[in-house]
């Protein structure tokens, strides 16, 4: 799983103790060239730093992925930083929220769950996967525990609804950029053991390790999965 002089893309990469962070280096020690988008300039230029101070190479983006033009203006600049060579793809930007019994939930709500989830990973996508097609590379989307077969949706329709349509852009892309040589697929953690989460939760509730997350996201996007396409992948 090297990626010496490759370009990886990660979005939602903000926070520290977050996720993103973690994925960011677990891309870094093997070697890749990052590219890391927030929603804030400061975030994505944090964790840059952080990681060039540590002998990495890291290039901070900015973008509201749920607008369409902003999306294509950080396409544009991608494209012009990489000259057009985009190997793999981590779209980890989302947010969670329980929404609540159908019957009493806000469906404001329900809209704000749907952008910040399957809206941004429709738009990314739309977005670059034409730069994938040059280098063969591949999309990785973070969805949830809560896209997989007996799951429960009670008092958070909104969220797994959310997320059933990230990976359905998952599985239309695996399906669509088959002949163009572009894997993509989701990954479906159960709750991630993140700064907030710990937070909220307590340090004894069960989690999976932000570690864990981020050497599944490393091997999809690298060649040893070169075969594998249109998969939800749980990691517990």
């Amino acid at each position: 799983m090297e990626f010496d002089g490759r370009n990886v893309l990660l979005t939602g990469v903000g926070r520290a103790g977050q996720v993103g962070e973690a994925v960011a280096e677990a891309f870094a020690r093997r070697g890749a060239h990052l590219l890391l988008v927030a929603h804030r300039i400061e975030q994505a230029r944090e964790r840059a730093d952080a990681l060039v101070a540590s002998g990495h190479r890291a290039t901070p983006f900015a973008a509201d992925l749920t607008d369409v033009s902003a999306v294509a203006s950080l396409a544009d600049d991608v494209r012009t930083r990489t000259g057009g060579r985009l190997h793999a793809l981590v779209h980890i930007a989302g947010g969670f929220s329980m929404s609540g019994p159908v019957a009493e939930s806000d469906p404001a709500e329900w809209t704000r769950l749907f952008a910040m989830n399957g809206t941004t990973a429709y738009l990314v996508a739309r977005a670059f996967v034409p730069l994938l097609r040059t280098t063969h590379g591949s999309l990785t989307c973070v969805a949830s525990e809560a896209v997989l077969p007996g799951a429960a949706a009670k008092n958070r329709a909104a969220y797994v609804a959310a997320k059933g349509a990230v990976v359905a852009v998952v599985h239309a892309v695996a399906e669509e950029e088959r002949a163009n040589g572009v894997r993509a697929n989701a990954l479906a953690p159960s709750t991630i053991r993140t700064a907030d989460n710990v937070a909220a939760m307590g340090e004894h509730a069960s989690m999976v390790s932000r570690e864990a997350v981020a050497d599944v996201a490393c091997w999809l996007a690298s060649d040893a999965a070169r075969a594998v396409s249109g998969q939800v992948i749980a990691v517990r």
